[in-house]
């Protein structure tokens, strides 16, 4: 097989078309060309009068070393990075704490290696946990143990299920894969931006569940790790509690995938003596537009082309203070929602389903948070700090789980906002008019100021008057990270291995997937 890149055709080419294309470059007979498959789709809208489609082909052809010599835009396929999966030898069966991505890809390594991994978890299973969630959306209902953060997939199950990463790794295409095999769309594989969809993710989840237990593996739900079994200073084992009844599960080796949002298992193991540091995170808040003025900005007059489908952006400005304003999880067509898990606080986050078809695009509108501004040396300080402007926000809402929200001309001019107009906030159990000054420090206001200012030079109509900001988004990234060496222990405590978001160590789902990939293979040998 060989590879041709940056190959640009236009949006509505079929595969006869493209066919027709590639022959043409290659300028060779039909014969000459076996099969082919696309690897990578990418848009082009830098030139809103000829928005289109650049992809990467893989080809099988007659002669390939011939077509390798004569067109120097060909490249031989890349072969496959990935390591076979050792068979298991451990003597313990291993313990995976939390069943979000981090945590589902490493006991499922470890059960395809033979290892009988069993899998704990706080929250509820994907099906009753979307109860839940639903509970919250409709009557402001919060439970503190099933929501959008706990629970089986992590939070990412109910923020669109958004597959795009920064990082590179040989197991980054094992993820996709498996997503596919489990459920969701094989268009995923070539997108540079793939997305399953809240709705469509669930089943994914559901039924990686059921791989792990196929192949030996226990899962228990409503189970949290309440402290781990210590001997000489190594794990010995991890005290659970399910409904109030505790007992202890000895294996040598815990793989710890919590989740950022996991406070009171980060305290616990703190007061264990496992090391921790504070890390940068970021902090803000939830930023609508109408979907279709976002689609028009980027797109021009290719917007509602039904192969481009809603139109997303990725915006950065640098402030003079160095701390820098970003957009990130962006969701195109879809909603701001209550990730809420403690009473007394208001978390917002953002979803899509897989249709990406609702009225408004909604971002998350982020400030880079320092150590220096945590107020205290202490490693969970963040955690504080985080708390603090999530009870605030439930304060300036009321005292309810409606979150507090303000029009941007109404942010920007420093004036509380009365009523909203042509955005309509799209936040469950419903948003109260208010003024974001009272929930954000100032250093995260004047920054926010400046880049949605400087944004909407970025992206037309960014700054629209009457586009709504929800907050506050606090939960973009854990402000705290658990220690760990090369073989991916804690430093502090051998046979504990912290894993994913929670642990500092990733930032969404597919970062999240691969850390606890590495993990099991680390554990494995």
């Amino acid at each position: 097989m060989v590879r041709l890149t940056n190959f640009p055709v236009p949006l509505d080419t079929t595969e006869d078309a493209l066919r027709a294309l590639i022959l043409k470059k290659l300028k060779c007979p039909p014969a000459s060309l076996l099969s082919f498959s696309v690897v990578r789709r990418s848009v082009d809208a830098r030139d809103k009068q000829d928005v289109h489609f650049v992809l990467s082909v893989d080809l099988a052809l007659k002669n390939e070393e011939a077509f390798l010599k004569k067109c120097r835009f060909l490249s031989p396929v890349p072969a496959p990075a990935v390591l076979p999966l050792p068979r298991s030898r451990l003597p313990f069966r291993p313990l995976v704490v939390g069943a979000g991505p981090a945590g589902l890809f490493a006991a499922l390594t470890l059960a395809q290696a033979g290892a009988r991994p069993i899998l704990v978890e706080r929250g509820r299973p994907v099906e009753r946990r979307t109860q839940d969630v639903a509970a919250m959306e409709r009557e402001g209902i919060l439970d503190p143990e099933s929501n959008v953060q706990f629970g089986e997939g992590g939070a990412g199950t109910f923020s669109d299920g958004k597959l795009t990463c920064g990082i590179k790794s040989p197991y980054l295409r094992q993820v996709l894969e498996t997503f596919v095999a489990h459920g969701a769309p094989p268009e995923i594989l070539p997108d540079p931006k793939p997305h399953v969809g809240t709705d469509r993710l669930k089943a994914v989840v559901a039924s990686l569940r059921r791989e792990i237990l196929s192949l030996g593996g226990e899962v228990f739900f409503e189970t949290r790790m309440e402290e781990l079994i210590l001997r000489e200073g190594r794990v010995a084992g991890a005290i659970v509690s399910c409904h109030g009844v505790r007992r202890e599960i000895l294996t040598e080796a815990v793989l710890l995938c919590v989740g950022h949002s996991a406070r009171d298992t980060l305290h616990s193991l703190f007061s264990q003596g496992v090391a921790m540091v504070q890390k940068p995170f970021a902090m803000g808040v939830r930023i609508e537009h109408p979907r279709a003025m976002v689609d028009r900005s980027q797109y021009g007059r290719f917007a509602g082309h039904p192969a481009l489908g809603a139109a997303s952006y990725k915006l950065i400005c640098h402030t003079p203070d160095g701390r820098g304003t970003y957009t990130f999880c962006m969701c195109p067509g879809g909603r701001v929602i209550a990730a809420a898990s403690e009473p007394g606080g208001i978390v917002t986050n953002g979803m899509s389903l897989f249709a990406r078809d609702e009225a408004n695009s909604n971002s998350a509108l982020l400030v880079g948070v320092q150590p220096e501004d945590f107020g205290s040396d202490h490693p969970l300080a963040g955690i504080a700090l985080q708390r603090s402007l999530e009870q605030a926000a439930f304060r300036a809402a009321g005292e309810t789980y409606r979150a507090p929200a303000q029009r941007v001309e109404d942010f920007l001019l420093g004036r509380e906002t009365n009523a909203f107009g042509e955005v309509v906030p799209s936040y469950r159990p419903g948003v109260t008019p208010a003024d974001l000054r009272a929930v954000l420090p100032p250093f995260i206001v004047e920054n926010l100021r400046r880049g949605i200012r400087a944004m909407d030079a970025q992206l037309a109509g960014f700054a629209m008057p009457d586009a709504v900001l929800t907050g506050p988004e606090t939960r973009s990234s854990s402000p705290v990270r658990l220690t760990r060496g090369e073989a991916g222990q804690a430093d502090s405590v051998p046979g504990l291995y912290p894993v994913g978001e929670g642990a500092g160590y990733a930032g969404g789902i597919v970062s999240a997937a691969v850390d606890g990939i590495g993990a099991a293979r680390k554990l494995l040998g």
